[in-house]
């Protein structure tokens, strides 16, 4: 969290109150392709509070069906931490960075993260979409994600919200009744 006034140390470096380096916070980790997982295995081990927001899909081989567990977003782990043991994060193998701009990581908020939550519930069917910014906009005004707002799709007969994550430039969907939903 920045101040107020913060103090610029060398272009795009700010001085941090050491009550803000120390509070814990949301961030979401930039990992390596497909190690995810292996990070957040990792970030346990280490007694790092994390979430890896994991959706079921089912693989198809020539001999059989498997159900497996992916990263609802590729190459983002999410942790919440003081500032100040970034580099605890930081050396974890498989880890490239903290996402944030100009050399200061972003946080999230709580409530981002309990939405992220909440659509990992078993019957909102949430999966990964392209992220979208342009379609019509709705709001669910019922269920577990009262007060989200996304983009309205069509999905084999099933009306889906597709809400984006801006600092990461990703999207999941939930699947939706039409009576929870109204348009903006």
């Amino acid at each position: 969290m920045i101040t107020s006034n913060p103090t610029i140390l060398s272009g795009d470096r700010f001085l941090l109150h050491p009550a803000e380096l120390s509070d814990p916070h949301w961030y979401a980790v930039y990992t390596c392709a497909n190690h995810e997982k292996q990070v957040a295995k990792q970030f346990l081990e280490r007694n790092i509070e994390h979430f890896l927001p994991v959706y079921d899909s089912v693989r198809r081989w020539a001999d059989r069906k498997k159900r497996i567990q992916l990263p609802l977003f590729d190459g983002y782990v999410f942790v919440r931490i003081g500032l100040r043991d970034r580099v605890d994060v930081l050396r974890v193998p498989s880890v490239v960075k903290l996402v944030g701009f100009n050399g200061h990581p972003a946080m999230l908020s709580t409530q981002e993260i309990d939405f992220l939550r909440n659509t990992l519930l078993p019957q909102l069917r949430a999966e990964p979409h392209p992220y979208l910014k342009i379609g019509r906009t709705v709001r669910i005004v019922r269920g577990a994600l009262q007060g989200a707002e996304g983009v309205l799709i069509r999905k084999k007969k099933a009306n889906r919200v597709v809400v984006s994550i801006d600092l990461l430039a990703r999207a999941a969907s939930v699947e939706v009744e039409t009576a929870d939903i109204e348009r903006i």
